[in-house]
Parts: C-alpha cells; structure tokens; sequence
C-alpha cells in the first residue's frame, strides 16, 4: 500500500506531451513502468507509471487510478530507458511511445498471455482400448511419452478432429509443456569462403556493444554470417533479434532459420493475429524466446538476456514508421544495442550512405564480402536503349527476344515494374481529359487515378479512393477513352500472351494481400522456366535459384527526381533487383531498357558499381549540406482548407527563429526552410505544408526543439491542423 501523499504520474497514450496526475488504487503495488486503468473524462484508458513521487498540495482534487494491472511491471530496465530516449529524441508524448512499443492487447489491459506449448497424451483409460482409421494411427504415434503438437502437424495430417474424438472418449488429454521442449534439430550449413570466416573472426573478437557493418555483394553470404553468429550468441546462453524489411522476406528467412538453428525461432510482424503477437513478445519478455525474427516494430520486444542484434538489409525504407511515431527501427537498435552492452550487425548489399560514411569514417567495423558465395558468378548487365524503337507495352523487341531465348534455355525471368496496377492513367484520346482523384488534386497539380483490373476500376495510390471509369469522356462524350503508361497488371496481360507456354506471375501489393500469398506464388513457380512480374517486392532478399534474366522497365522516371535521396533510393532498387539473377550454377543476365542510356547515374552504377555511386553521392550531399553532413526535422501540417497549415507553419517559424538566432551566434547554426506546400499539395482531401529545420548537429537541432515545441504545442493555429513533427526524416514528401 502507499501512503495518501503519493501521487501516480501516469503516461496515457493521447497525442499530449505530458503526464497525468493519479492517487493509487486501493490494492496493490504501484511500480514504475506497470501498467495501470485510469478514469479520463468519462471513459477509462490503460496507461503506464510512469513516475511515482510526492503529491503536489498545488494540483488540487485527484482522482483515483482504477486498477493497477500488473505485479510485476511488463517495461522496465533497458526497455524502459531506451522508451525514454525515444520519446526524448523523436519529441513525441511519452504515452503514445509506450503504447507503440506494446503489442495491441496489452496496450488494451489484457493480462500478459500465457507462453507455454501444448502436447497430447494418451490416458490410462486407453490402453487396451481397440481403435481404428486415423485415431489408431494418431494413438500409435502418441505411444507413452506423447507428442508435441508441432510434432504431431509435421507427422500426421489433420490430426485434431481424431484427438478431439478421443479426447470426447476420455481416451487422451492435452497437456501445456515448456515451450521450447521440443526443439528442431539444427542442420549444417555451407563452409564459409575466406571473407565470410574473416567478418566472424572479427565479431567474435569484439566484446560489448559494437556496430558493424556486413557489407556484402548481392548473393555473397551474409545469411550465413547472420546464423553462424546467432549459432555463437546461442551457445553462451544469449538471445538474438533479427529485423527484416518486410513480411514477405520473413517465412522465408523464418524457414531456413529453423532449419539451421537448434531452437524454436520466433516471428514477429503485423501479419500476425493480435494473440499471437502478444504471445511472442510474453516470451522474449520473459526470456524464453532466444531467436525473434521481426519486422520494423520487432525492434520493441524485451531483450532480458540479449546478444546480439542482426539489422538485415539496413538501408530499407520500411525501417522508417512514417506515422504515428516517426522513429527509424535500425536506428533505434543501434541505441538499444549500445544500452545493452551488445553487438549489432547490420547488413546490406547496398548500404544507406549514413551507414557507409559511418563505417568509413570508423564508427562501424566494415566487413566486405566482395564475391558472391559457392560457385555463383556475378551477372552481366546490359543497357537497352530503346529511343525511336516500338515497345509493346513498354516492352522492346530485343527484350522479349532474349526473354524467350532465358525460358528456352530452362531459366526463369524476373521482369521489374516499380508501378501496381494496369496502367498509369486514363485518358480522353479525342480531348486530353484524365481521370483524376477528385481528393488529392488541386487546379495547380493533377494527380491521376490509376487503372486497374483491365479497365474496370480506377483507384488513387495516395489516399485509395475508388471509383468506377465513365462510359464517355465527361468533358468531350467521346468514347474514345484508353489507358496510358504500363504497370505490372498490363506486363502481366501481354506476357500471357506472348509467352502462353509457361506461367506468367504477378508479384505487388495487391496479388500478396492474403497470407503466404508470396509463399505460394514462389512454390507455384517451382523451378520450372516461367516469368516474374513485379514491383520493387521483388527485389528484397529473395533467393530464386533458376533466376537467369532479370529485365529492368520503366526506371527513367526516378532518374528526374527532386528528392535528394532519389538518386540513393534508384540506385539501391537497381542493383538489388539485378542480384536476384544467377545466384547459383547458372550465370545470370541483367537487361535495364531506358531512355537514357548516357545518365550519369546509370554509367557510374555500370561502370563502378554501387560503391563508385555512394562516394560520388557523399561528396555532393556534403557539398550541399545534406544528411549525413547535417540533420533535418520536418514540421508537417494538414488541414481541409489550404490556409491553416500555412498560417500554423507561420507561427511556429516564428516560434522557433530566436533559438535559431541563438544557435547561429553560438556556432553550428539553425535553418528554416519554408514554410512551403509540401511536393503532394493535397491528399485524401487535406492540404499540406512543411516547415524544414536543419542544422550540422544534432545538438543544434534538439535544443532547439526542445526550447519551442511547448510553446508551438500551445499555438491557438495549432488546434486548427493536423501537425506532426518527423526527426530524420527519410523523405520529405
């Protein structure tokens, strides 16, 4: 029990940088870091202590917390402190961190779930007992000892209704076991070449937290180096968590994992029931679950006997949670890592330039692996210039020539469109109309509804709204309407055509909604000749053995844009889609058909690869003052009439120019940029502007922040936008 004077400040997940007052409840103990139900104007939310101290005889009247949930608190420790930095850093309410970091039924008050595994056994009542048909064959495989129901999905089909029939008899029982009493048996892997034994020497000789970098070629290993150093975390009794960019990649690495792995191997993403993920993060809290392989929000889970942190393919963009809480998870690993005293390793065959010009510079280890493992050969890249030649829905006859020449040979084609969908837009061919989204277009800047389904349905990819294509043009009544521009569902369509002896796939966002969907598209393809079409989903991490050509269309529009990451982004997808060809005894082609054959960009990606790139890159950002030679904030607004951001922005420039002033006098100096309307003026039916802080450290910027946000949070304009701040951001769209 607590004393009358003891306040509880509570941290509720509201979009209010501040804590809540509270009296303790009645029974129990109240703990730092625990969560707790309070009453909040007329309804109850569950939040989490987050101080425990004196009452504040100036507060006034409290009221009472309803309940405290939990005996021993679910955040504490590392967890706890690095929630604190993250708030700290993104400069977001420390309720609606903890609430992030919380799988979604314990953000709610549900108890912690229980963790352990589930076997059936036979009871005494069943010897002797005469069966038949499947109970008989499930009784026999139970003998005395009884089975894990792992076991039992791996050995006999549709097992349950037979257990359940026996079970009505009394005839079995089902029984909760340790989790892990049932682990795989590891197989053995590959013997790592010269490069890979070189970057595990040099893991392995490091102690405590270290970052570093595998910096390997596309097809060079770094699996491997990834699961010979969990192999080593897990022999001195420590946990490891891999993150991976998305949860297409995640059965794939799951299935090789478990594979190699003495232990029951975690997943842990959005895919996943609500149960099910409150399930994983139980036991990696309570320190039974030694492998978690997870997506972005994966980086959250407790680490109470942690090892080691594996940041697979480092440079997506899917690390960055681009609402809610803008935080970066690779970044937010990495500070973990340093807290718990851990190595992390972070991968790719395409490092970010903030993480190569770390590794560069000697805040990281670099590891190269410059060739690619076993007998693979790197493949030869060709340009296609394809001025003043016929394409057949975007695609040149000596494309599909060598295409036919791949499947003739038993090989497999990836063709690669970064664009869903059937066709770009749709067009008047009599008068120029386009169909636009009436909720992201503004008079200056149309934003066109793409075409999908052959025709029959029309859908914005900013805000996804929908509708069905007119008849007749509504401007001119010509009837003379056609799609423009090609996209993955037209590829699809002609290749189906073109190439009717083999089966022609689709891989994007729409034909993998289902779950296993990419799981079962791979299986379908086997290893038999047949083409892939697909958007950049394709180009992450997928092994694809009989992979021979792989044909890159439609890339000329990311060569023109005004991002100042573009050129980084265009040049990772490029060379990451190339390596999925010849990745095994089979030499792989690369075809990119362009219409600028001569971009500097693409001659330096050819003719020096992707590292010839990033110093040239590096030299121009430092000469322009861009990350990672400075560091940005973006300030957001939105509202449903044009004036209010530009009117919030205003003031909160104004808000913020006296610490700018200061910084500058003092040394490293502040800009504000803006405010402007953001390059997507409208969206879903809100405007938005922006307002760019940059400064050359990040000391600069924090203080800065620091200083003004309270008093940019009590602006009158503020109440009238939807804003947001977004530290290190990855785009400024």
């Amino acid at each position: 029990m607590h004393s009358p004077d003891t306040v509880l400040r509570v941290a509720l997940p509201l979009p209010l940088p501040r804590l809540f007052d509270y009296l303790p409840p009645d029974a129990g103990v109240a703990m730092v870091g625990g969560r707790v139900r309070v009453p909040f104007g007329s309804r109850s939310l569950v939040g989490v202590i987050a101080e425990i101290g004196p009452v504040d005889p100036g507060l006034g009247e409290l009221r009472q917390a309803e309940v405290l949930l939990d005996e021993t608190p679910l955040l504490q420790g590392e967890l706890l402190d690095s929630l604190r930095w993250l708030a700290r850093y993104t400069h977001a309410p420390l309720g609606e961190v903890f609430a992030t970091a919380l799988p979604t039924l314990l953000r709610h008050g549900e108890p912690l779930p229980d963790t352990h595994a589930w076997a059936w056994r036979l009871t005494p009542e069943a010897s002797g007992t005469r069966l038949r048909g499947k109970p008989a064959r499930l009784a026999e495989l139970l003998g005395d000892a009884g089975l894990d129901e792992d076991v039992l999905d791996a050995r006999l089909d549709d097992w349950r209704p037979a257990a359940r029939a026996l079970l009505k008899r009394g005839l079995t029982e089902r029984v909760a076991v340790p989790a892990s009493a049932h682990a795989p048996m590891p197989e053995s892997g590959p013997v790592p070449n010269e490069e890979q034994d070189a970057a595990l020497d040099s893991l392995r000789a490091r102690r405590g937290f270290a970052a570093s970098l595998l910096d390997g070629v596309t097809g060079s290993g770094k699996t491997e180096v990834y699961l010979r150093a969990i192999a080593d975390c897990l022999a001195s009794g420590k946990q490891a968590l891999v993150l991976v960019p998305e949860i297409g990649l995640t059965p794939q690495t799951l299935q090789r994992f478990r594979r190699r792995l003495g232990v029951p191997v975690h997943a842990l993403h959005s895919g996943l029931a609500d149960g099910e993920r409150a399930r994983v993060w139980a036991a990696a809290w309570r320190g039974e679950a030694r492998v978690i392989v997870g997506t972005r929000s994966a980086v959250f889970v407790p680490l109470p006997d942690a090892g080691l942190i594996v940041i697979d393919e480092e440079h997506d963009g899917s690390y960055k949670q681009q609402d809610g809480i803008r935080y970066h998870a690779r970044d937010f690993a990495l500070v973990r890592g340093k807290a718990l005293d851990v190595p992390v390793l972070l991968g790719s065959a395409t490092p970010s330039l903030e993480t190569l010009h770390n590794a560069e510079s000697g805040r990281y280890a670099h590891l190269r692996l410059r060739r690619r493992a076993g007998e693979a050969q790197p493949p030869t890249v060709r340009v296609l210039d394809v001025r003043k030649r016929p394409l057949d829905a975007g695609l040149s006859p000596e494309l599909l020539q060598a295409m036919r020449k791949a499947l003739d040979d038993g090989g497999q084609v990836l063709v690669f469109k970064n664009r869903r969908g059937y066709a770009p837009v749709l067009l008047c061919h009599d008068c120029g109309w386009s169909a636009q989204c009436r909720r992201c277009s503004t008079p200056l800047r149309a934003v066109p509804m793409t075409v999908h389904g052959g025709g029959r349905r029309l859908q914005c990819h900013h805000c996804g709204a929908r509708q069905t294509p007119p008849m007749a043009c509504p401007d001119c009544a010509s009837l003379a309407l056609q799609p423009q521009g090609v996209g993955t569902e037209r590829l699809e369509e002609l290749l189906a055509e073109r190439f009717g002896d083999v089966p022609v796939l689709r891989i994007d966002s729409a034909s993998t909604r289902r779950k296993d969907a990419l799981e079962k598209h791979f299986a379908e393809l086997g290893t038999q000749p047949g083409i892939l079409v697909g958007t950049q989903m394709l180009a992450k991490g997928h092994d694809l053995p009989n992979l021979t050509l792989v044909a890159v269309v439609g890339i000329d529009e990311g060569l023109f844009s005004a991002d100042f990451r573009a050129g980084e982004k265009l040049a990772q997808l490029l060379i990451q889609v190339a390596g999925r060809a010849g990745r095994a005894d089979k030499r792989g082609e690369v075809i990119l058909q362009t219409h600028h054959p001569e971009h500097p960009l693409l001659l330096t990606l050819i003719q020096g690869g992707y590292h010839a790139f990033a110093e040239t890159e590096l030299a121009l950002r430092e000469a322009a003052g861009f990350p990672p030679f400075a560091h940005l904030a973006l300030l957001r607004a939105e509202a449903q009439h044009a004036d209010a951001p530009m009117q919030f922005l205003h003031a909160a420039k104004a808000t913020l120019l006296p610490y700018a002033a200061t910084q500058r006098e003092e040394s490293d100096g502040l800009a504000l940029n803006g405010p402007v309307a953001a390059p997507m003026p409208r969206r879903a039916g809100m405007y938005r502007a922006q307002l760019l802080l940059t400064a050359s450290t990040r000391r600069a910027l924090h203080q800065a922040l620091d200083a003004a946000l309270p008093a940019i949070h009590a602006l009158p304009d503020a109440r009238r936008t939807r804003w947001s701040l977004d530290v290190d951001p990855v785009d400024l769209y």
